[in-house]
């Protein structure tokens, strides 16, 4: 992944548009950095993010009878001319370096996430073969490594070399 400085003009911002209605659909960012946070009204509210930002999008809904949808995204915001994917509520789309459903694999993702926090690392800024990692093997069944900061300082080291 090479840095590159981007002008207002070239920078194509990716949206996440956020809703709130208590008990029944809450989307919210669990991290990452927004350039731009604005309230729409009492319920919904749109975060935008520069190229090569990592965040997390939490998307959860219940009805009547319990939780219907319960999903977790990792998502690298994307530039103009970069191919993306699909991500529902992130407008164009995004990276997707990491997505699990069901309320026992988000929970472990929202527990790797707290381990990550836990070693002073801001998660938007750890690796993004983590997530990638974090995602095939809960995937997969699997036990994940976790972060460290020894390989946190490795990637930081290979993305300056980069």
């Amino acid at each position: 992944m090479t840095a590159r400085s981007f002008k207002p003009d070239d920078a194509v911002l990716t949206t996440v548009e956020l809703t709130w209605i208590e008990k029944r659909i809450e989307h919210w960012v669990r991290f990452g950095r927004p350039v731009e946070d604005r309230i729409l009204d009492r319920r919904r509210r749109l975060m935008s993010f520069t190229p090569d930002s990592v965040f997390a999008f939490i998307r959860w809904a219940a009805n009547d009878f319990g939780t219907v949808v319960s999903c977790i995204d990792i998502v690298r915001a994307v530039g103009a001319q970069e191919a993306c994917q699909t991500v529902p509520f992130v407008r164009p789309g995004g990276e997707s370096l990491l997505r699990q459903s069901g309320w026992p694999k988000v929970r472990r993702v929202l527990e790797a996430i707290d381990v990550v926090e836990a070693l002073g690392i801001d998660p938007a800024a750890a690796c993004p073969d983590h997530w990638r990692h974090l995602h095939h093997r809960l995937t997969a069944a699997q036990e994940p490594r976790p972060y460290t900061r020894e390989r946190h300082e490795g990637w930081l080291r290979r993305r300056a070399a980069s």
